[in-house]
């Protein structure tokens, strides 16, 4: 998921080209009516050595599919990527799982884009930290679910102490090298038995070149067992109580010096835009599927998830495939722009309804 700063104001990969790139006066009328997209979301693995208690991935682990994205796939999306704000490369894996993840960013770099990761921090030594900052990777966020001995055990097989190391380690490489870049984000997953963590964190963080925390909470509820974690599932009398200490605790973490951010939509919000842009954004799985999101984008089958309904089938969304179509045509497909105008409404389309995020 992309982090709420990079939505609130997405630069412009297009800023600069290389110098070897050369540059036509006169655009083709394709690329002139072409789309612009504030973010791409490319899912370079759905693979991952961790087994965090709420994600997916451990709740699902009998019908997942593993894969990783193939380099021709992600060849063909280049002439896109140029048009997009952002490209993050994450989505329900680790991305430094995938044995090509530093030639994947060279590629984009090479194109002129600016390019994000999320990660679990535990595959990153020196040398990969090194390469972060040699290929001026824009933003490097950092998953945590709360502080010390919380965070380990809900997010096993990795460990809240390396990740401070990893961190401190990449800041001393960055002010070794006199790099501004990445900058440094911890994507924090709140749950709702965990809030008073957040007072913890602008301590445990303090020096180590985080620029800001973005707090999401559980908005894919892949088990009725999690229900209770989820924020959005909460009575309203408790979740109004809830987001009131949230709001509490970024303020007091703001003025500790430690930019915190977060979206909290209303228990029982009307038909809006959801935050995570499908109008101006879409989904790039491992397998090559175009999805509107990383929430339509599971790789799985026979499952269920718990909505703002109850318990449902899941069904994945997929508009098309670029195994069989290049992404821009995918993108103009009818049923796609169908879908885009739904939300454009305000009236979330048949596959979002239920769903926690907006």
């Amino acid at each position: 998921m992309i982090t709420r700063a990079e939505r609130r104001d997405p630069p412009s990969c297009r800023l600069y080209a290389p110098p070897h790139l050369h540059i036509m006066p006169w655009p083709s009328l394709a690329n002139l009516f072409a789309p612009r997209f504030d973010w791409l979301q490319v899912e370079v693995t759905t693979h991952c050595q961790a087994a965090c208690q709420y994600c997916p991935h451990t709740v699902y682990r009998e019908s997942w599919t593993s894969r990783h994205l193939s380099l021709d796939a992600f060849r063909g999306l280049l002439p896109v990527l140029t048009r997009a704000g952002l490209v993050h490369l994450q989505g329900w894996g680790e991305p430094f799982l995938h044995p090509d993840f530093f030639t994947l960013v060279s590629l984009a770099r090479d194109v002129g884009c600016r390019v994000g990761t999320t990660t679990n921090g535990m595959l990153l030594d020196t040398g990969r930290l090194k390469r972060l900052v040699d290929l001026e990777v824009a933003v490097v966020a950092f998953s945590l679910a709360g502080v010390g001995e919380r965070n380990d055990e809900v997010r096993r097989g990795t460990r809240f102490a390396a990740v401070l190391e990893k961190l401190a380690a990449l800041n001393e490489i960055k002010a070794r090298k006199g790099a501004r870049l990445p900058q440094v984000h911890v994507a924090y997953l709140l749950l709702s038995s965990g809030l008073e963590d957040l007072a913890l964190l602008p301590r445990a963080l303090a020096g180590l070149g985080v620029s800001q925390v973005v707090v999401s909470t559980l908005d894919f509820v892949a088990s009725p067992a999690l229900a209770k974690e989820s924020f959005n599932l909460l009575a309203p009398g408790e979740y109004l109580e809830a987001a009131a200490r949230l709001e509490e605790l970024a303020e007091q973490s703001r003025r500790q010096g430690l930019e915190m951010y977060f979206y909290q939509p209303h228990p029982t919000p009307p038909g809006r835009l959801c935050p995570e842009n499908p109008t101006r954004a879409l989904c790039v799985a491992a397998d090559g599927a175009i999805t509107p999101c990383v929430f339509l984008n599971l790789p799985v089958a026979g499952e269920t998830w718990v909505s703002r309904e109850g318990e449902r089938p899941y069904q994945r969304a997929a508009m098309g495939n670029l195994t069989d179509h290049p992404l821009l045509k995918i993108w103009r497909r009818p049923d796609y722009r169908a879908f885009r105008r739904a939300w454009s409404r305000g009236t979330p389309p048949p596959a979002c309804c239920g769903c926690l995020k907006p």
